[in-house]
């Protein structure tokens, strides 16, 4: 393995997040505290609990999973997307350096950046509302899946992307759609029976239990089940990528 050329890629993806720090980091925890302010005070102060959680400590694991997910697929998109754009990805294609390193230098640095920043808005949460992780190596199971796997389907968006444009309409129109519709700020068992067979077909709505599962032991599916869920999505983005490089799509044209 090219470990200089894995190396430099990660760092000069690592280093755009820091000139652009408040867009990376300092926005994204500004905008989870609204959350905690909004939802904690106008919705808990009609909800007090869920399952025996107050709905404040309640809503944190969603809250995470809102910003890493997003935030993995964004950071990931546009950090392949951007040498499209100028040209410079030809140039990487002709170095000495194998697909699967391009690979994981790029995913390695947008999980990293994305953990971070969980961790960063698990830290602010403490501030607003009583935390308590029952199971932590679980949690960073699924803090580390999530970043990846997320990374990895971002990278395939910035790969399959020909603008701008088609990078911030999966995100927006489809990834915070289903994090909010996939028990982000509410429990399924409060739905009705209809919608809590429909909503099972959300597949965000496995991650996030999964991840709530480890601060709180309480669960809306099996956490075998999230577990499962997660790594079948890996598994299919890691065919994927191998099969945009096997076949040079939109990458050799």
């Amino acid at each position: 393995m090219n470990v200089h050329a894995v190396k430099a890629i990660y760092m000069f993806e690592m280093d755009r997040t820091r000139r652009t720090l408040f867009q990376s980091i300092v926005s994204p925890v500004i905008a989870t505290s609204l959350y905690f302010i909004v939802f904690g005070s106008a919705i808990g102060s009609r909800i007090t609990e869920i399952e025996g959680v107050s709905y404040g400590s309640f809503i944190v694991p969603g809250l995470i999973m809102l910003s890493l997910m997003t935030q993995s697929v964004s950071n990931a998109s546009f950090g392949i997307f951007f040498p499209k754009f100028t040209g410079t990805i030809y140039e990487l294609l002709s170095a000495p350096v194998s697909y699967f390193e391009i690979v994981l230098g790029y995913v390695g640095a947008a999980a990293t950046k994305s953990m971070i920043l969980g961790l960063i808005i698990l830290a602010t949460a403490g501030f607003f509302v009583p935390l308590h992780i029952a199971h932590p190596a679980w949690m960073m199971l699924f803090l580390v899946l999530t970043s990846v796997t997320f990374s990895l389907f971002g990278f395939i968006i910035g790969i399959w992307a020909d603008n701008f444009e088609k990078i911030q309409i999966i995100p927006l129109l489809i990834v915070t759609p289903m994090v909010f519709l996939g028990g982000s700020f509410y429990s399924v068992n409060m739905l009705p029976p209809f919608w809590q067979n429909v909503t099972l077909f959300n597949p965000v709505l496995y991650l996030i239990s999964g991840f709530r599962w480890s601060f709180y032991e309480i669960a809306d599916v099996s956490i075998l089940t999230s577990l499962a869920m997660i790594t079948g999505f890996l598994v299919a983005c890691m065919l994927t990528v191998w099969w945009i490089f096997k076949t040079g799509y939109q990458v050799k044209s």
